[in-house]
């Protein structure tokens, strides 16, 4: 990889060592062993130096590429039959994939946030927002903010004081995933202020992705579909 990102720092303020980086954010997006951050911090670098690209157009072309790669992977992720993988169909796979449901529903700006700044993870989560169901419209939204405050953060990172974190990468990914889970605290409050004030037709998440309410421990799921289920026992017991 090292000869990848030495023959992108070659193409120094050619207008190529843009696209460069919108290709690699692109693949990173989908498969991890392609660098991204360390191309995008190398390249601010160079760009402080006087030798590379305007700054923001680096935060743009990084943006457009990992934008691209996690809906790629989002994508990839749709294309997946995980209901009818062995592996969820038993009673614990099934509760793993509903839990999988319920968080996603519930706290998927966080978690796509966050991961957008953990090389593997990002790829993982966007996949599993794919396979279980995830809004595309909620997840696109979310993969924008995402994509833009990693590549604005990456981008930093090669400017003044980001050179410590440079020297010091797992500080560098533990800052991001904190900045990234409190944006997407943000972000989640602010699509479902959203939703109830001017979108309250459009189904939730939760409806969207059909998530089964956990079981209590005798396996009583809290439904809608229960008490109706009850009711009718009751009745078939009753005179």
């Amino acid at each position: 990889m090292a000869a990848v990102e030495g023959f992108v720092l070659s193409l120094g303020a050619s207008p190529w060592i843009l696209l460069a980086v919108v290709l690699l954010a692109t693949i990173d997006g989908f498969f991890p062993p392609v660098p991204s951050e360390s191309i995008v911090i190398a390249v601010a670098v160079l760009s402080v130096s006087g030798d590379g690209p305007n700054l923001w157009l680096l935060v743009l072309a990084a943006a457009v590429g990992a934008f691209v790669g996690d809906v790629i992977a989002y994508t990839i992720g749709t294309k997946i039959p995980v209901e009818e993988m062995r592996l969820f169909r038993g009673r614990r796979g099934h509760a793993a994939l509903e839990g999988a449901k319920r968080v996603l529903a519930k706290r998927g700006s966080v978690f796509i946030l966050s991961a957008r700044f953990i090389p593997i993870g990002r790829v993982a989560v966007n996949m599993t927002a794919g396979a279980v169901g995830f809004p595309r419209a909620r997840f696109l939204i979310i993969a924008a903010i995402a994509a833009v405050v990693w590549a604005g953060y990456s981008t930093l990172m090669g400017v003044g004081a980001g050179h410590l974190l440079h020297e010091h990468p797992l500080i560098a990914i533990a800052a991001g995933v904190v900045g990234g889970v409190l944006v997407g605290f943000a972000v989640d409050k602010l699509l479902r202020v959203v939703h109830r004030r001017w979108f309250p037709e459009v189904p939730a998440p939760e409806e969207k992705m059909h998530v089964d309410e956990p079981a209590d421990g005798d396996g009583t799921q809290h439904d809608g579909g229960s008490g109706s289920a009850s009711d009718e026992r009751v009745g078939a017991s009753g005179p």
